[in-house]
């Protein structure tokens, strides 16, 4: 098993150790032989400087003594270039990737096309690494967003016996057919799969697992609504379950009630299925730390309604 030690040795860093509060940028120009300011944020936007472990970009970027600033000796040559995946963030122990849709999160079984999860395992392998990814949730295909990954067995492991303890929160943006009636609401039901594999809900125990979805409407117009999903439970295609059952499907969804039969040529305007994570907030298994990540929603979402 790759440890944190693993991580590092294939890098080479000076250690600037703090030892009275200061900025980031301030502290590099004064301990790195008083290098230019110009110079100090090209280390930063070339994410070459780290702040106890975690590469650190934000030029005031608060430190305080005890912590430990290093710098890269020679610049990344394996930056994650991909069309499907942009890198948001990384340490020693996770990975965080916007993806877009259109990809799996991981490959089916027998399925060698291209997932996210093969992505990172190049990307990875690139910087000398002898471990793979391991997925800590995952988006359906045609969603789009924010996915978190483990470098380390263990550490997803962590995650999936303490889920609700460290992920406190995950947001979705939605397009939803018509204009929703409440403001906001909570669907609660218990989903299970038919021999089709497909997802059915009821308000009752059905064999299956609870399902908790917490909405808010931001926007009705044009004959569409901009909703905002926040979940309790993580349950296979749950929000695209759940808006069915409130009568409005999401744009695109064909899957879950987006018919061409029932809205025309609105059933799928712009070519994917109107679901995107924009937000993740967790805590750091390792660091403690709680990190926020959000992303714009789709301009494509805001087309529709605008």
């Amino acid at each position: 098993m790759s440890t944190y030690f693993d991580y590092q040795a294939a890098n080479h860093y000076t250690d600037y150790p703090v030892k009275e509060p200061a900025e980031l940028m301030s502290f590099l120009m004064r301990v790195m032989q008083g290098i230019s300011r110009t110079k100090a944020k090209e280390l930063l936007s070339q994410r070459m400087v780290y702040v106890d472990h975690v590469i650190t970009t934000r030029y005031n970027h608060p430190l305080l003594p005890g912590q430990l600033v290093q710098v890269a000796k020679n610049r990344h040559k394996h930056e994650l270039r991909s069309r499907w995946v942009r890198l948001v963030y990384e340490d020693a122990f996770l990975l965080v990737v916007e993806k877009k849709e259109g990809i799996l999160t991981n490959a089916l079984p027998g399925d060698r096309r291209e997932n996210v999860k093969s992505i990172l395992d190049e990307y990875v392998k690139r910087q000398s690494k002898s471990f793979s990814v391991h997925t800590v949730h995952r988006l359906d295909k045609g969603t789009s967003g924010l996915l978190l990954f483990a470098k380390r067995r263990d550490i997803q492991q962590m995650f999936t016996d303490n889920w609700h303890d460290l992920v406190t929160d995950r947001r979705y943006v939605a397009v939803a057919q018509g204009e929703m009636e409440k403001d906001s609401g909570t669907v609660t039901s218990w989903l299970a799969d038919n021999k089709m594999f497909v997802s059915y809900s009821t308000p009752f125990d059905n064999g299956g697992k609870q399902a908790i979805t917490h909405y808010r409407t931001l926007e009705r117009k044009n004959g569409y609504s901009l909703v905002e999903l926040k979940l309790d439970t993580g349950r296979k295609n749950q929000i695209r379950v759940h808006l069915h059952d409130l009568g409005h499907p999401i744009v695109g969804d064909y899957k879950y009630g987006s018919t061409v039969e029932e809205y025309g040529d609105r059933s799928n305007p712009v070519g994917r299925i109107c679901l995107h994570a924009f937000r993740l907030v967790f805590r750091h298994p390792i660091t403690g730390e709680t990190l926020n990540f959000e992303t714009p929603y789709p301009g494509c979402f805001m087309q529709l309604l605008h």
